[in-house]
């Protein structure tokens, strides 16, 4: 079998070993790769027998069987070999010869071996860092992220299959990508703060380039990014700053989700103090001890312009009065024995920009109203022992449950600082009278009180909503909530239904009562219901100089009904 130049030239390009043999089964053809892989030099194996030559190869078999064979394994030496046998055959009948092609298999098989070894590196290093219990983040070059850990996963709160494949950015929530700026310039960068995942938790972020061996100097092959959680360091660094700040200085924790109560007399509050929230105006909350007063200067706060500014509560009936001044207006360096050095900022200073809340307002000296009312007219304090004037913009809240008007005529509260605070006056009626408030007050307060008490309390049962609805509440909500506190703290741990054998004895009375009324004893309760009205209205009548559209406001009742009650129980 002859062949041609183009043949040869074809086949001595090429990376596989050809061997062609006649009928008689003599080499005829003999590329170079076919020298390299068998060992054997061209010049010596051409015109010999295959069998003789090369005994092993088997083409002498295929040139006598006429079959073809593939995939056959063998060795030359230290090469392994993959070898394909074809007989060739003219017009189809009778065999003219037969050609090996034979692959090298050694390159092949190493280059298997160390994609084995690198994949069990990968999985080695993947081991490695899914143990590691700091958040870590891969990206190539590309800036795509490849790898991340589980703890990544916990602190971003992003599944793997969200973020592999993804832009470096995917995980931010405030700053720059350090993995984009380590790819750029490829320096590391440390302890860059930043925000991250769909909660923007607090993080520490580390990243460092890759360099691989053997690759193009100073090219970056990807980055590693370490990531530590702060959120919880900064929450306790911002609890201890603020313990070592102002006492009552607090951050507005309740909205108007938080007041509970269907009643028109609550309506009517919520209503009156969302206007309010909306304007810069001075509001005076006005009713009894345990209304919740502080709960609507919260909600007010939130819902006001300055609700991401400072919320100071200040307790004007908690703190001395020889002490209140300085610590509402601050003091300056020796103003008096054991002033601090350098001088003390006020409760003022410190709701700059914000709210202040003076709750108890009716207990401030004279003196202070004085003060109080520079502040409210001019927007300025004088610190004690000081005598540079300071700016300050605070929206004032505050409340009482005093009757300032009785304090002005009595010479004990100022009646231009009553004007200046009494721009919105928002009035909270006692529980008594908006007692059908009280069910879905105790399913709320069910939810907080089983949190605190670790009870799985569920509800309060027919008799013992009765007795809860018949009582006067002097303490109003805040009773409410002691009172069913008690009872859950009568109850067996397993209880889920507060009955009327949990309420506390000052209330048991009327609870068992209820389940035995006699037609007397339902009267007389009636009645001191109808005297807790009776007296509600002629308070209001009172404050309001006799206007009724005025007193059915503060009632939180329609006008109708107002009349309707008057008559009723024949006031005046």
């Amino acid at each position: 079998m002859e062949q041609g130049p183009a043949f040869e030239a074809v086949t001595d390009s090429l990376a596989e070993g050809v061997i062609v043999v006649d009928a008689e089964g003599i080499l005829t053809f003999f590329n170079p790769s076919a020298g390299r892989i068998t060992g054997l030099k061209r010049e010596k194996a051409l015109g010999r027998p295959v069998k003789d030559v090369l005994p092993g190869l088997g083409l002498h078999e295929t040139v006598a069987s006429g079959r073809s064979a593939s995939e056959i394994a063998l060795s030359f030496g230290s090469t392994n070999v993959m070898a394909t046998l074809m007989p060739l055959m003219e017009d189809g009948s009778s065999i003219t010869g037969a050609v090996a092609v034979l692959r090298d298999m050694t390159e092949i098989e190493s280059l298997l071996a160390e994609v084995k070894n690198l994949w069990q590196s990968r999985q080695l290093l993947e081991s490695v860092i899914e143990s590691i219990n700091d958040a870590i983040s891969v990206a190539d070059s590309g800036g795509n992220i490849i790898i991340v850990n589980p703890a990544y996963s916990r602190l971003t709160g992003l599944p793997r299959e969200a973020v592999i494949g993804k832009p470096a950015t995917v995980d931010i929530a405030e700053g720059e990508s350090m993995h984009m700026q380590v790819l750029g310039t490829g320096n590391p960068v440390r302890n860059v703060p930043m925000k991250v995942g769909p909660l923007k938790r607090d993080v520490l972020v580390n990243v460092a380039p890759i360099f691989l061996e053997g690759g193009i100097e100073g090219e970056v092959a990807g980055s590693v990014g370490v990531i530590h959680d702060i959120s919880e360091i900064k929450r306790l660094t911002n609890e201890l700053t603020e313990a070592r700040g102002l006492l009552r200085r607090l951050r507005a924790r309740y909205t108007w989700d938080d007041i509970t109560g269907e009643s028109p007399a609550i309506r009517s509050a919520k209503e009156q103090a969302l206007r309010a929230a909306e304007t810069p105006a001075t509001v005076l909350l006005r009713g009894e001890s345990g209304n919740g007063k502080e709960l609507f200067a919260h909600a007010i706060h939130n819902a006001s312009e300055r609700h991401d500014e400072q919320f100071v509560s200040v307790n004007c009936a908690a703190i001395a009065g020889s002490l209140l001044e300085s610590e509402l207006f601050g003091y300056e360096e020796g103003a008096f024995t054991g002033a601090l050095k350098g001088g003390k900022r006020g409760f003022f200073e410190e709701a700059h920009g914000g709210t202040i809340f003076l709750d108890e307002i009716g207990e401030l000296s004279l003196a202070t109203q004085s003060k109080l009312l520079r502040v409210l007219q001019e927007k300025e304090i004088v610190r004690v022992g000081g005598t540079e004037p300071m700016t300050v913009d605070v929206r004032v809240i505050a409340a009482t449950n005093a009757d300032l008007e009785t304090m002005i005529k009595e010479g004990a509260f100022r009646e231009d600082l009553y004007y200046r605070l009494n721009v919105v006056p928002i009035f909270l009626i006692p529980l008594r009278d908006r007692r059908e408030d009280i069910p879905q007050l105790a399913t709320q307060m069910l939810f907080r009180l089983n949190a605190d008490y670790h009870r799985l309390v569920e509800r309060v049962s027919p008799g013992a909503m009765d007795a809860l609805m018949k009582h006067h509440w002097p303490g109003n909500v805040r009773e409410l909530q002691n009172v069913l506190g008690q009872a859950m703290l009568n109850m067996r741990p397993q209880d889920k239904v507060i009955e009327a054998a949990h309420i506390p004895l000052n209330m048991g009375a009327a609870a068992a009562a209820s389940a035995i009324q006699t037609p007397d004893r339902v009267r007389k309760l009636k009645e001191v219901v109808a005297g807790s009205e009776a007296d509600a209205i002629r308070a209001a009548l009172r404050k309001t100089k006799g206007n009724r559209t005025e007193a059915a406001k503060l009632l939180g009742v329609s006008l109708r009904s107002l009349y309707y009650k008057i008559e009723r129980y024949n006031i005046d």
